[in-house]
């Protein structure tokens, strides 16, 4: 597998990446508990320079944050997904608003797939939102 550590698209994409990940961890947990997903066109990816690339520039944009990560890229059917997920274990003093907002996402979850009235839960870092964020970012080649 190539490495894209020194790819000036790599290292452009992971710098615009660093504060968009520290903006999507729970407020109030010190930056622990983050994790970013976008869901890409296969087209728009590969013109990003690939989903190995993208889970590459994550990779690089959270260790940047301290993160131990695992990351996840694959092209499916309906598109390209990457995925980074901060796996630090988190200090007691920041574990109750790393479970309060794991709560918020199930709860806000749970609205939508039981169909719910009334407005879903307020929910930071909608998958949508991070894509949308993702784009705008890397085609300034700022966050």
């Amino acid at each position: 597998m190539a490495s894209y550590a020194k790819d000036p698209r790599c290292t452009a994409m992971a710098e615009a990446l660093v504060s968009l990940l520290l903006r999507n961890c729970p407020e109030g947990a010190g930056g622990f508990g983050g994790s970013y997903q976008v869901n890409l066109d296969d087209e728009e990816a590969i013109g990003l320079g690939g989903v190995e690339l993208i889970r590459a520039a994550m990779r690089k944009a959270a260790r940047q944050l301290g993160w131990k990560v695992n990351t996840i890229g694959m092209m499916t059917r309906h598109g390209t997904m990457a995925v980074v997920q901060d796996v630090r274990e988190v200090p007691e003093e920041h574990q109750a608003v790393i479970n309060d907002a794991m709560n918020e996402r199930m709860r806000a979850a749970l609205h939508k797939v039981w169909g719910e009235q009334g407005p879903a839960p307020v929910q930071r870092g909608s998958v949508a939102l991070m894509t949308q964020e993702f784009r705008a970012a890397v085609a300034t080649g700022s966050a």
